[in-house]
Order: C-alpha cells, then sequence, then structure tokens
C-alpha cells in the first residue's frame, strides 16, 4: 500500500489555481449578480432541500475517509485515524444512518451546518497541497483555509450567524461591493500566484 495519501499528492499549483478560478467566480457572480446573489443567500439558511444535498456530499465524503479497505477506488481516500481507528466499523455504520436521520430530524439551518461540514472537509486537502512547500506565496491558500475552519466551525455550531453574516453584508450595497471585491481580488492573487510561482510544486 502507497504509504502517501492522495491528499499529499496534491500539486500546488493545481489545487491553488483551482482554488483561485474558484474565488474569482464564485465572487464574480455574487459581484455582478448582486441582486440575485443577495436574494439566494438570504433564503439559503433555510432551504432544507440544498441542506440534504450539501450533507449527503459531506457525510459521504467523511465516509471516503473511514471506508475500509479492500473497495478500490472508494478506499483510496481512507486514512489513519490513529486511536480512533476502532471506531471506523461504527462509523462506517452510524454516517449513512446519520445522513437520513440529520435530514429528517433537523430543520432549522440544515443546509448553513452542512456548508460547515464541507468547508470542514476542504480544509485537509487544501493545507495538504500548501504543505512545507517552498514559495512563500503558499501562505495565501493556509490563510484561506483557516478563515473557512473557523467559519465553518460557527457554521455547524451556531448557524444563526450565517444569517447575521448575510444581512450585515447586504445592509448596504456599498459594503457589499466591498466584501465581493476584496474575495475577487484574493482569487486573482491566488491565480497569479499559480501561474507565477507555483508550477512545478
Amino acid at each position: 500500500m502507497d504509504a502517501m495519501h492522495p491528499y499529499e499528492k496534491l500539486p500546488l499549483f493545481g489545487t491553488g489555481l483551482t482554488l483561485g478560478i474558484g474565488l474569482v467566480a464564485l465572487h464574480a457572480v455574487l459581484l455582478f449578480k448582486a441582486p440575485a446573489s443577495q436574494a439566494f443567500l438570504k433564503k439559503f439558511p433555510r432551504d432544507k432541500f440544498i441542506g440534504q444535498i450539501l450533507l449527503g456530499i459531506g457525510l459521504m465524503w467523511f465516509w471516503l475517509i473511514i471506508a475500509p479497505p479492500g473497495f478500490g477506488k472508494l478506499s483510496a481516500l481512507a486514512m489513519d485515524l490513529g486511536e480512533f481507528n476502532n471506531l471506523k466499523p461504527l462509523l462506517r455504520l452510524l454516517v449513512p444512518a446519520s445522513i437520513i436521520l440529520v435530514s429528517i430530524s433537523v430543520k432549522d439551518f440544515l443546509a448553513v451546518r452542512a456548508l460547515g461540514l464541507l468547508g470542514l472537509m476542504m480544509a485537509s486537502p487544501l493545507l495538504s497541497a500548501a504543505f512545507l512547500k517552498d514559495p512563500t506565496s503558499r501562505l495565501l491558500i493556509p490563510l484561506y483555509t483557516y478563515v473557512l475552519i473557523t467559519a465553518s466551525l460557527f457554521w455547524v455550531g451556531m448557524p444563526y450567524l450565517f444569517r447575521d453574516m448575510i444581512g450585515w453584508a447586504t445592509a448596504s450595497q456599498g459594503r457589499w461591493k466591498a466584501l465581493c471585491s476584496a474575495g475577487l481580488a484574493y482569487g486573482i492573487a491566488v491565480v497569479v500566484c499559480a501561474f507565477a510561482f507555483w508550477k512545478g510544486y
């Protein structure tokens, strides 16, 4: 078995370029389609259907992390959980059950909690791609990731804060444009660094 986890093989260039393009595309839509974007984000926290979809994606991603060996590509992302390895068989059963139970029982802010779960799942590959790479500019990825982790923890534990954040951001069109422009600039900076410094890493 390969000692390196697939996350550890992620290239800085490809990961950074993907992140940068994603940030540019997202913030460009938020900036240039402001009315529709604001309307969507205000409804998002209580959109149960989207919440169920995001929760399913997040929990199945987690299931792949604890997948049993011998399942081919389904086992590719499985990783060592150290002292928690003995809990893997139980978790493999609980994860599918929790998708159903949480989707049925959690009605308030399910979409926000699921978004937070996805944010936490995204953190590991992002940090792994930038870990111990030479270009100092790689820190753009960990910086974004730690902000994502912090926000995701709040969204999972106190999802009403997402609603408050959206309310604050949309209270002023000038504030909305400033925030979207900052996100767009950050994405452009990541793309530029990817092409300028991260090739070969």
